[in-house]
This record gives structure tokens, sequence and C-alpha cells, in this order.
């Protein structure tokens, strides 16, 4: 039975996709729920999945091309492929008849190396160029050992033999198109910085409270939780208490009325190989700290995967990032809009403190608030600011609610 191959239904927040690549081919036998094509966003990258065992017989939409919500992409037939196409006969003869010709010549028989550029498909051509990769460095794993994304990717994941060799004087330029989610943001970070009154105010955290609990608990907390216990959960944590105390932290603007909401979803930024994404804890109030550092730790993956959905980096009224993970100092984070404010965290560094009259060296971190001045006063700022540093230095008053 014939049938449509349409695109998803985009939520309201996303315009339209990309097809970003074709995993099966016109005549190609797929089975159900097998996927079939990625569609690109300015959020997310989106499975195509077959709809039952059978084979695509026409793409309507090609690699490149942009697709609406719920747009037909491809048609479909249902039922078993008779065999294969004569384009994949002519192809399996030929490797048939070079594997007998290596064999004949006392040689043994060899992987077809990678095609070039210009017969890959249009996302391996452009993943090959904006790498600077040459194919012909490339396994292909594809039908025909034709190079994939993935390939492509894998392939830049490996350690380098040999540093790149430049003649000397030689001024190198490459240009290549933004991808769509840093596009995307690109826009949204632009258009906070002109549309809030965004300031940013600081504050240091003693981390040594924080350090030896761990230590002392790690290795027990991984036994009964099954995972790792890190810092973030603990000032997702203090986060939530501050916000609490501090309602327009956690509130919004929508045109000329303030939205403050009587919910905690804390945003965690992820760095990904597309760019940067936002996947979003619901109700962190009633959430434990294992329940936390398990919800991180499937974003991460997910993310580096490429899996994340859009609902799950919709929403949100509060966001945490930790540029401190590559080795920032200190920074003045971006406002995450409609959300109102933003915590930075950043490295732990070992510096000499005065306590108590008498110097001492402690691993302190800088923190950082930027809100938006609309609607938080620098009062309110500072003083959530104090309260997480607090609790993140007397861990005993947030795990006793004190």
């Amino acid at each position: 039975m014939a049938t449509e191959i349409k695109a998803p239904v985009f939520p309201e927040s996303v315009a339209d996709g990309t097809i970003a690549t074709w995993h099966k081919k016109v005549g190609e036998a797929v089975s159900r729920d097998e996927v079939i094509c990625d569609i690109e966003t300015d959020k997310v990258v989106l499975e195509v999945v077959a709809p039952a065992d059978g084979q695509i017989t026409a793409i309507v939409k090609d690699e490149g091309d942009t697709v609406l919500s719920d747009e037909v992409i491809a048609q479909f037939q249902e039922g078993a492929v008779s065999g294969a196409s004569p384009t994949q006969a002519v192809q399996s003869e030929e490797k048939v008849e070079q594997a007998a010709a290596k064999t004949e010549a006392g040689a043994a028989p060899v992987v077809e190396r990678s095609q070039p550029v210009a017969d890959q498909a249009p996302a391996v051509r452009k993943a090959l160029t904006e790498s600077g990769v040459n194919p012909a460095d490339v396994q292909g794993t594809g039908r025909g050992g034709r190079i994939t994304k993935e390939d492509v990717s894998n392939h830049q994941s490996k350690p380098a033999v040999q540093p790149l060799s430049v003649a000397v004087g030689e001024r190198i330029e490459k240009r290549v198109p933004m991808t769509r989610l840093r596009k995307r943001v690109a826009e949204r970070l632009l258009a906070a910085t002109q549309e809030t009154a965004m300031l940013t105010t600081f504050n240091e955290v003693n981390m040594k409270p924080i350090m030896e609990m761990r230590k002392q608990y790690k290795d027990a907390f991984e036994k009964r939780h099954g995972a790792r216990l890190g810092f973030m959960s603990f000032f997702v944590k203090a986060a939530t208490e501050a916000l609490k105390r501090y309602p327009a932290v956690n509130a919004s603007i929508d045109g000329d009325d303030i939205v403050y909401h009587g919910y905690y979803d804390v945003g965690v930024a992820v760095s990904s190989d597309r760019g940067l994404v936002v996947p979003v804890l619901r109700d962190t109030d009633r959430m434990n700290y294992a329940e936390v550092e398990n919800g991180i730790g499937a974003y991460a993956a997910k993310a580096r995967d490429g899996k994340l959905s859009i609902e799950e980096m919709t929403g949100g009224t509060f966001t945490i990032t930790n540029g401190g993970t590559f080795g920032s100092l200190l920074s003045t984070p971006i406002i995450n809009p409609p959300q109102t404010a933003i915590l930075g965290m950043h490295k732990i560094q070992e510096r000499p403190m005065a306590v108590n009259g008498q110097v001492e060296i402690l691993p302190m971190m800088y923190l950082a608030l930027s809100y938006d001045h609309r609607l938080i006063d620098g009062k309110e700022a500072v003083g959530f600011l104090v309260t997480i540093k607090e609790l993140l230095e007397e861990p005993a008053k947030l795990i006793l609610d004190l």
C-alpha cells in the first residue's frame, strides 16, 4: 500500500526545518520504525522513521531542502522488497568482478575506497567541507563504501597522526555557512542584549565544604543511586531555594505583564557539537540530589548524540551555565529570554583568603548573576546571589531546610 511520509508536526516555536540526511535511498528495503531521514531545526535534529516494512518509492524533498510542519517529504510503499534495483545490481556485480580480479592477481580482496566529494550526498559534502577532511582519508561505512556524516564525525574524533603542514607565509581562509542551531543561538543572544536591561553582579563562594562532603560520600552515593555526585546538584538545589525566596528572579516579562511562576524549571546549559543547548529540569523543588544528577547526565548524553527533543528544551524559569568546565575564571553570562536571570559558575581556583584574621589557601569559585534590571532590582539580585553563596558554604542548611 502506498503512503506519504511527512515531516513531523513542529511546535509553534519552530517555523520550519531542513532535510539534513537521507539514510535510505529509493528502492532500498527498510524496516518498520527504522530511521530513514534526519530533519534539522533551529533547536534539535528530528528523526523520521519508516511507518512499516517496505521501501521508499520517491523522495520529494532532497537534502538541504526546507520543509514545513507536516509537509510530504517522500512516498512509501509497504510490503516486502522483491529485489535489488538495477543500479544496486550493477554495483553488486562490479564489486564481485573487482574482488575476483584481485584474487586472480594473487592479492587479497580489498575494501572499496570512499567516493570523491562530488559523489557524496549534500549533507556529507557539507560536513567534509566544513571539517576540511580529505574524503580519501575517511573509511566509508555506508552502502557501496560511501561516506556518511557519522564517518566524518568519527574521523574528526581520532587523534591526528601528523600536524597540518602549511607553507610559510601562506594565508588560509575557509568560509562555511552557519548551522540552523548556531544561527538561532546567535539571534537569541543578540536579542537578549538589545531587548533587556541586563546587568551582572558577582560574588565568590568557598567550595571547601562541598568538596569535603563530596569526597566523604561520593562512593556511597554512587553505589546507592547509580549516579556520580557532582557539584551541579548542589548548585541546582541552592538556586531553587533562592528562587523561592526571591520570586522575581523566577519570573518573566510578557509585554507589559509580569508572570510569576509557581514552579521551578531550571535549565542547564550543555555544550554539544552542534552548539549550545539548554535542556530543562522540571520541578527541581521536588527533586533530590540523585534525581538532579541523573537528569543532567541523561541530558548530556542526549546532547552528545543529538537526541534532545524540543519539549526537553522548551520552557524553563531560570538557567545555570558552567563555564568552569572549560577553564573560565570569570564571565558575564547572557540571559535566556523570556527568563530574567542566569547564574554563571566558573573554575574552582585555590587562592589565599583571610579567615578569622589568618591567611588560608581555599578552593574559591566566582559566581556571576546576570539579570534584567527592568524587573529585578539590584538589592534582590545581590540578595539572591548571597543566598546561593551561604547555602553552598553551609550545605547542611540546604539539606535541613534552614
